[in-house]
């Protein structure tokens, strides 16, 4: 049996719980999976790239954890042949994702390893929680370990603040931007789906995005509206354009543009329109007056200033959508820990407050 499973509408396994992982004790039945897992599989698929090999990345962070040695320490201390249970713990409460990448992490070090999961990526986990465990050779297990959950701490981080956000935002949708880890771009905008956010842009490829700085060398925002309407054109290619706009004249400007010329123009950008206050509110008066201004005659999205504290006041002003880097550019991982003796680990967390 391969795939994640949906736990809406069955008991979940026993050992789901914050004390019931043995060393050495084999899994139960209820879901067990080799790790090779099929995109139509997954509870929540990854954003479709063109040119992305995610196994390949999987493969990199393997080998520079490898280096041309291998695990000194494994193969000094583990026999080849041992084989254990290893519990994952989460150490905080949060969204959990990366399950599924971690799955293809065990499968890329070993088919053989066996792991059951009693959550799905974009499920909630409190601290203590052991949601998912790994059977097999503990040398292959160890080896894993830390790739496993460097992925899934960072997506689950990810994951805790979209959802967050996108709690805050509604009725407008939240968004991540291009501002991701070297790399992790994919990976990054995954754990923004698993969070319930929207994907922005993959790339460069994927939608056109005039900004200030095109503006500048365009000449205009007319200027270069009608170069990417001309292009477009030229080149036969259909696909989403939006506009950057900083104030109130911009949009206006753009607004005439749309009326006087055909145009592939889908969404305006209103950048920074809101003015942060010295009490720590917001002023988003003008931010109001541009998407009224718009008045629903193409997608809108809010950029600047977006915290969690101020996404709620951004999402009741009109706009469509909510675009925030902070969800990818300076996220903290949330706390997650794989352990043998998983009752050592636990005491361990209670003495220090993080299980």
């Amino acid at each position: 049996m391969s795939g994640i499973l949906s736990f809406s509408s069955i008991v979940l396994p026993d050992w789901c719980s914050t004390s019931s992982c043995r060393r050495g004790v084999r899994m139960a039945a209820a879901h067990t999976t080799h790790a090779g897992l099929s995109l139509e599989a997954m509870a929540i698929k990854p954003p479709s790239h063109p040119t992305y090999d995610l196994k390949g990345i999987i493969k990199l962070a393997l080998a520079e954890d490898a280096g041309n040695r291998g695990d000194v320490t494994c193969m000094a201390t583990i026999p080849v042949d041992m084989e254990v249970e290893a519990c994952f713990l989460a150490k905080e409460d949060g969204i959990i994702a990366g399950i599924a990448l971690a799955e293809m992490v065990f499968q890329e070090v070993d088919p053989s390893l066996k792991v059951e999961w009693c959550r799905k990526d974009g499920d909630y986990v409190c601290k203590g929680l052991q949601f998912g465990k790994v059977y097999g050779r503990a040398h292959s297990i160890v080896v894993a370990e830390r790739i496993a959950l460097n992925f899934m701490q960072r997506m689950s981080g990810i994951a805790t603040l979209t959802k967050a956000m996108a709690d805050a935002a509604y009725p407008a949708y939240i968004l991540e931007t291009r501002k991701t880890a070297p790399g992790l771009r994919l990976v990054d905008k995954w754990a923004v789906l698993i969070g319930g956010g929207r994907n922005h842009r993959l790339g460069l490829f994927d939608m056109v995005l005039i900004k200030d700085n095109h503006i500048s060398i365009a000449g205009g925002i007319s200027n270069a509206l009608r170069s990417v309407d001309q292009y477009l054109e030229r080149e036969n290619l259909q696909m989403e354009v939006e506009v950057e706009t900083r104030t109130p004249a911009e949009v206006k400007e753009v607004l005439q543009y749309a009326s006087q010329m055909k145009t592939s123009l889908t969404r305006i950008m209103l950048d920074n329109m809101v003015i942060p206050l010295p009490n720590g509110d917001i002023d988003v008066s003008m931010l109001k007056e541009a998407v009224e201004l718009i008045n629903g005659k193409f997608e809108t999205e809010a950029s600047g200033n977006v915290t969690l504290k101020t996404v709620h006041k951004i999402g009741q002003t009109g706009v469509t959508y909510i675009s925030s880097g902070a969800l990818t550019h300076s996220v903290a991982a949330l706390d997650i820990s794989l352990k043998i003796d998983t009752e050592l680990a636990l005491e361990v967390g209670r003495r220090t407050k993080r299980a």
